[in-house]
């Protein structure tokens, strides 16, 4: 598998869903079309545009030109960076502007931003006036390779990551590789363990290529636009298969269920991106997996590597303020395990590596074995 040599035309990857099918659109200022590809989709349509405040700094008049030169419409609602508005009260400020704005049932909302705003706008899109359509633009890494792909939305609880939300497909997905240029590295890296996670769970020739080709990622060569493609092909085939995780979509949580325990003992703030703790999550599965001899200890090795390679923390104590009462405790991070959503009448389910590329869904893991585990990674 290798990059191109240059950077190719737009890139289109369909999520064949039937009727809903939509298209995710890739490429370098792919953004510009926007205005052009929704009124060929929805004519006649009015839009809400929901963005960060970092994020309409950079994008936002941009996003409004392109619509408005469609002849298309548009509003904004802004709100604040990060996990902090993906909360009750962040709902409740998307929703009520929603419908200040008067967006009806046949309009659309646009989601300009990561995953925080993909999510909220578009749980608030799927409560809105019992179902709104919406478009997702999103302008992180970890957003167009994955929270922008697949239809889950959601806010967080006090209790756990992502326990409020429901499945609600985008019409159109536009990832415009150029916006990564604003990215900070830390936020560049974040969005990178996502990308890594598709070749863990089940392409090991992708992994290999990423252990090869991740300076040009971050550089913003070709092989950027390879790379998410690539990651956007991997999940579309998986929720044409199983759209509502009732199996193989399960796979796509690996690093996830130790990754959100470890966001919800950090309190969900910028100590801990979603990515950093899907990076230390994965080591920690296969690692987990090495122990239940699974994979062998040099496999596990070979994920901690790669990750630690481009500056991903990857054990417990890299996290910030490691030390502090929740993030040290294993029974504190067994009782957020607990509110996984994977959970199952009390069981817990675990993504775990029968090899690099083979990742699978272990039922009814035995909680001694998670926490016995967790003590000793604690214990360093």
């Amino acid at each position: 598998m290798t990059a191109p040599l240059k950077h190719s035309a737009d890139i289109t990857v369909d999520v064949a869903l039937g009727d809903r099918a939509y298209d995710i659109v890739i490429g370098r200022g792919v953004l510009a079309s926007l205005g052009a590809r929704v009124a060929a989709l929805r004519p006649g349509v009015r839009t809400a545009i929901v963005t960060d405040r970092t994020v309409a700094k950079h994008w936002l008049e941009q996003t409004e030109r392109s619509l408005t030169e469609a002849g298309i419409a548009t509003s904004r609602v802004i709100v604040e960076e990060g996990e902090v508005s993906k909360t009750y009260a962040g709902l409740e400020k998307v929703s009520e502007a929603l419908i200040a704005a008067r967006i009806e049932r046949n309009d659309l909302v646009i989601a300009l931003g990561g995953g925080v705003v993909g999510d909220l706008a578009g749980f608030a899109a799927a409560i809105l006036r019992r179902g709104v359509d919406f478009v997702q633009v999103p302008t992180s890494l970890l957003a167009q390779v994955d929270s922008s792909v697949g239809g889950k939305t959601g806010i967080n609880s006090p209790q756990g990551k992502n326990l409020l939300g429901a499945f609600h497909q985008p019409v159109l997905v536009i990832a415009d590789t150029s916006v990564l240029d604003t990215l900070s590295p830390r936020q560049f890296r974040a969005g990178y363990a996502e990308v890594a996670k598709y070749g863990v769970l089940g392409d090991e020739a992708f992994f290999t290529w990423l252990e090869a080709n991740h300076a040009d990622i971050f550089s913003g060569g070709a092989a950027r636009e390879h790379a998410i493609a690539t990651s956007c092909r991997a999940k579309a085939a998986i929720v044409s298969r199983d759209e509502r995780e009732n199996g193989e979509r399960a796979l796509l949580n690996l690093g996830h269920t130790f990754g959100h325990a470890l966001e919800a003992a950090t309190g969900f703030c910028d100590r801990l991106f979603h990515g950093e703790g899907v990076s230390v999550g994965m080591v920690l599965a296969a690692e987990f997996s090495a122990r239940l001899g699974m994979i062998s200890e040099a496999d596990a090795a070979r994920v901690e590597r790669h990750l630690a390679s481009v500056g991903l923390p990857t054990h417990l104590q890299d996290i910030a303020g490691f030390a502090q009462e929740g993030l040290a405790d294993a029974d504190a991070l067994m009782a957020l395990m607990a509110q996984d959503k994977k959970v199952k009448r009390g069981k817990l389910t675990f993504i775990l590596l029968q090899a690099i590329g083979g990742a699978v869904v272990a039922n009814e893991v035995e909680p001694a074995l998670v926490r016995d585990f967790l003590q000793q990674k604690l214990s360093g």
